[in-house]
């Protein structure tokens, strides 16, 4: 095969989350398995290629290094780099697909990532709690994948979601957060109990609970958060006799003296505190504020605010563990009651 030749089937996507680095050595190794590229082929210099890709020189420097600690290609004088060996082990490539953009889900990522290193190129996309775009990501061709890593929360449109995770062979899929119905086989999992969770953070809050009457959760109506956790927060106080209620809608909130609010989504969490400070009901002593999921802000706003969240850098590294043990694993993210001031 000519040096032209190959240089036409190396690409690199700009807006892969993959490095560009891993994706020359996944292209070089993806032609290989496809018998485009042979042993004894020369490759493409690395001037040549950096120019043709339009990357730094050292990005394809790092490539072919990778090549090259991977046996399959090596560099004689006056020659080059050459394909010495064709018979490797395949890195993984992983189709990570995440549902939205956030503070937690950028910390499942980098654990991820970190936790997988070289041993992965990985894609990375998100489909913003849309069904429609979660079918369009999934329903193309992706052969070329080892493992699909995929968040599944919906707005609406969710009850399908089985059929189509259903068409990814169970041993390439980790489902992470929470299974869909109807999800049959032996797949690997790292989810969340959301009922259970909220139930037992709740429990180990008892002490700061008893000095509040009412408890609320604003749980918005078109919320992807699962139904689970209205079930543990019903469950709980219905155990422990807190009078409680559901609100849809945090605009139309009523501040009350001795009462508790639950908020799920970030924004509502600033609307709730922008109305509770326009009372003179002391935070943490006349009106408490739980906040779920523990994001660094949360630290130091209003002396610190108390969170119920999810271990999110042990759900990416647990995740990552998934896809190199190849088995079909299941796991239970830890989940833990961070108490602070605002209880």
């Amino acid at each position: 095969m000519k040096e032209s030749k190959i240089i036409d089937l190396i690409t690199v996507d700009p807006y892969s989350g993959t490095a560009k680095y891993l994706q020359i050595a996944n292209a070089v190794l993806k032609e290989i398995e496809k018998g485009k590229i042979k042993a004894g082929d020369n490759m493409p210099s690395i001037n040549e290629l950096s120019i043709e890709l339009d990357i730094a020189r050292d990005t394809v420097e790092r490539g072919y290094k990778h090549l090259k600690k991977l046996g399959v290609i090596n560099a004689v004088p006056r020659r080059g780099y050459f394909i010495e060996n064709t018979e490797f082990r395949r890195p993984l490539n992983v189709f990570l697909l995440f549902n939205k953009l956030s503070i937690p889900k950028k910390s499942i990522y980098d654990a991820f990532v970190d936790t997988l290193g070289e041993q992965a190129g990985i894609d990375f996309y998100v489909y913003n709690n849309d069904f429609h775009l979660f079918k369009r990501m999934l329903g193309s061709n992706k052969d070329h994948y080892t493992h699909f890593v995929i968040i599944p929360h919906f707005v609406e449109g969710g009850e399908n979601a089985h059929e189509i995770i259903n068409n990814i062979p169970k041993d390439k899929l980790v489902l992470l957060d929470r299974t869909p119905p109807g999800v049959t086989g032996d797949y690997s999992s790292v989810l969340i109990n959301f009922e259970n969770d909220i139930y037992q953070a709740l429990n180990d809050a008892i002490e700061q609970l008893i000095k509040y009457h009412t408890i609320n959760i604003i749980f918005p109506t078109n919320s992807y958060y699962p139904k689970e956790i209205l079930k543990g927060f019903t469950h709980f106080c219905q155990d422990f006799a807190f009078q409680y209620k559901i609100k849809n809608d945090v605009n139309s909130l009523e501040i009350k003296k001795g009462e508790v609010y639950i908020n799920l989504i970030e924004d509502d969490l600033v609307t709730l505190i922008e109305k509770i400070n326009t009372t003179n009901y002391v935070i943490g002593e006349e009106v408490g504020i739980i906040s779920y999921n523990e994001t660094p802000i949360k630290k130091v706003v209003l002396r610190g605010i108390t969170t119920i969240s999810s271990d999110f850098r042990e759900m990416g590294v647990m995740a990552a563990n998934a896809v190199l043990s190849g088995s079909g694993t299941r796991e239970k993210v830890p989940f833990k009651l961070t108490l602070r001031h605002s209880l």
